[in-house]
């Protein structure tokens, strides 16, 4: 009895936390949208104001309103992570998929491109694609799409082929499903979990390479207030005493980092009853 108590607390404290990082990434695009365009407004006579009641963030050497620049890079940031992460995730899903259920060559053909992509150095291979796609939104989300699948690709693979040895997976075959049944009825519903938690674990990743990206002028235009373009513009500053420049959004970003990270885990114990009771 006390542990089916222990347990269903563990599981409400963790829905608790759930809850509160999608409340969290709401305002964030909520506040986006109501500031609009107003980090994108000059007032030259509040320009260089440090932190304060009014403008929290304070304002750059235009006079705009960091706190809104700050909200809107976010949400840029969040939306090239979603679409960069979800790219990548649904590349693994079908490369993991294809090797365990696809024969020897595709198995080896996949194992190795894995082995390549994990040796290759993130940021050289960041920087190579987002550099031949033309940079932008589409050159970065190409890029950490194209460089981030191989270890969940990997994960996928090792369920799907301990999955195959499953008694009720032979007794399909017997009964004459073909592998495209078996892959869609069995084999997506076992491995729908490790793709949701893999998907979410991929986003600050995919986040924080892209504002990498960024920042050393692969990535966004300069002209586009994402994260990583703040921290470029702030450096240029810094020794002129506006700390806040690099201070408020390189925070902001490692929250964000950190909160998907905690909604990722939270739901991968969620997900594993095993988990959940450690």
């Amino acid at each position: 009895m006390m542990t089916n108590f222990l347990v269903l607390d563990l599981r409400t404290r963790t829905m608790m936390v759930i809850f509160g990082c999608l409340l969290l990434f709401s305002g964030i695009f909520l506040g986006a949208w109501l500031y609009g365009e107003q980090g994108q407004t000059t007032n030259l006579p509040l320009r260089k104001l440090p932190p304060g009641w009014d403008r929290p963030f304070g304002t750059d050497w235009l006079g705009r309103d960091m706190f809104a620049r700050t909200l809107k890079g976010l949400r840029i940031s969040l939306e090239i992570g979603l679409a960069a992460a979800t790219c990548s995730a649904s590349i693994a899903l079908v490369f993991g998929l294809a090797a365990a259920t696809m024969g020897r060559l595709v198995d080896v053909v996949v194992t190795w491109l894995c082995d390549v992509g994990m040796a290759t150095p993130h940021l050289v291979l960041l920087i190579l694609i987002s550099f031949a796609c033309g940079g932008g939104a589409k050159g970065v989300i190409i890029a950490v799409a194209a460089s981030h699948w191989p270890a969940l690709t990997r994960v996928i693979r090792a369920e799907v082929m301990q999955l195959r040895t499953s008694d009720y997976i032979k007794l399909s075959r017997r009964l004459g499903r073909s592998s495209a049944w078996i892959a869609r009825h069995h084999l997506l519903p076992h491995v729908a979990p490790q793709f949701l938690v893999g998907l979410l674990l991929l986003f600050p990743h995919a986040i924080l390479h892209a504002a990498g990206l960024t920042f050393l002028g692969f990535g966004m235009s300069p002209h586009t207030p994402e994260i990583g373009t703040l921290l470029a513009e702030s450096m240029r500053y810094l020794s002129t005493g506006m700390w806040w420049l690099a201070v408020a959004p390189g925070l902001t970003l490692v929250l964000s980092v950190m909160a998907f990270d905690v909604l990722g885990n939270n739901v991968r114990a969620l997900l594993d009853p095993k988990t959940l009771r450690e």
